[in-house]
């Protein structure tokens, strides 16, 4: 098996519980923000797990109902695509 895929998500996955710390430190002190669009990126391409743990530990953004919606929009988006490939796959082995 591949190395890489599990290192990458693995990798975006930390980063991205991270920035969702040090955004939320940042909120605290009152200082120049990570923008949300940057935090949805590192959702998007497949940081979703820390995202999550992160919004989750930190109490961060989780009474935004904008933001909440773009995260779960984006995890079905990401089930929706793995199911296609999964079943891609199934079918075709």
């Amino acid at each position: 098996m591949n190395e890489f895929p599990i290192a990458f998500f693995t990798t975006l996955n930390i980063g991205s519980f991270i920035y969702f710390g040090v955004d939320k430190r940042k909120a605290l002190k009152h200082q120049h923000r990570i923008t949300e669009g940057k935090l949805l990126t590192m959702t998007f391409f497949g940081g979703t797990i820390g995202s999550i743990l992160g919004m989750v530990i930190f109490n961060h953004k989780t009474n935004k109902k904008s933001f909440v919606l773009k995260i779960l929009g984006i995890l079905l988006f990401q089930i929706l695509i793995i199911s296609m490939i999964w079943n891609y796959y199934r079918l075709n082995i």
